[in-house]
């Protein structure tokens, strides 16, 4: 489906007249943006929040407590067991992933240990990571369920959570075979079983509720 999608698109500009004029107005843009990027990287800092976007910065205003419970939640689950298994290496709020056009700070991404092995202390920017969650904002939800389900898709990231803090549901997407994202899980009960971090099991109410979170972790340092 997507191959498809990429071929029309492809199609179109390749049966117009135009095609050299729109290729090269392309890379002029892209050339721009590339400046840019690398402004970009150079003038952030590790006080703020910020993703490079199709040529823009984008600065992210605070986030209300109820994001940030639910983030310090899955975090504090999901770095325990990584660590207790020694499977990886867990990134949250400015970790700076690269994709080919943009970057992005993901709430929550795990790196596997064939990929994290060679991350550095001072390592600022970082490859595509096995697995993401986005924790959605009425300011974010349109990139996550948008350029951002997109350009992971696109970039080969196996599983993806996209969590709604107010409707406390999660929904896990799993690229399959073609490429493509499918959702394996819509709820807002029952256990959550991770594919990429392996037996990692969490029942959804511990997502969003601290005393169940902090108990789940006691249970994974003393199993």
């Amino acid at each position: 489906m997507k191959a498809n999608i990429d071929n029309q698109i492809l199609a179109t500009i390749l049966d117009s007249p135009m095609a050299p004029v729109l290729l090269h107005r392309i890379q002029s843009v892209l050339d721009k943006e590339k400046e840019r990027r690398e402004l970009f990287y150079n003038e952030i800092t590790e006080q703020e929040k910020a993703e490079f976007i199709n040529g823009e910065i984008i600065i992210h205003s605070p986030v209300k407590k109820k994001h940030t419970d639910i983030s310090l939640n899955l975090v504090q689950i999901i770095r325990a067991y990584v660590f207790e298994k020694d499977l990886g290496f867990i990134g949250f709020e400015k970790t700076l992933i690269q994709c080919t056009r943009n970057d992005y700070e993901p709430d929550i991404c795990f790196f596997e240990k064939a990929i994290s092995k060679d991350f550095k202390t001072d390592q600022a920017l970082f490859p595509i990571p096995n697995f993401i969650v986005g924790i959605l904002s009425p300011g974010t939800e349109k990139r996550e369920r948008g350029i951002k389900f997109d350009d992971y898709q696109n970039h080969g990231v196996k599983e993806y959570w996209i969590i709604d803090p107010q409707a406390q549901t999660v929904e896990q997407f799993l690229l399959n075979q073609e490429g493509v994202f499918e959702l394996n899980v819509k709820s807002d009960s029952g256990d959550l079983k991770s594919i990429q971090i392996p037996h990692l099991v969490i029942p959804i109410p511990v997502i969003f509720d601290e005393k169940l979170a902090h108990d789940f972790v006691k249970k994974i340092y003393q199993a």
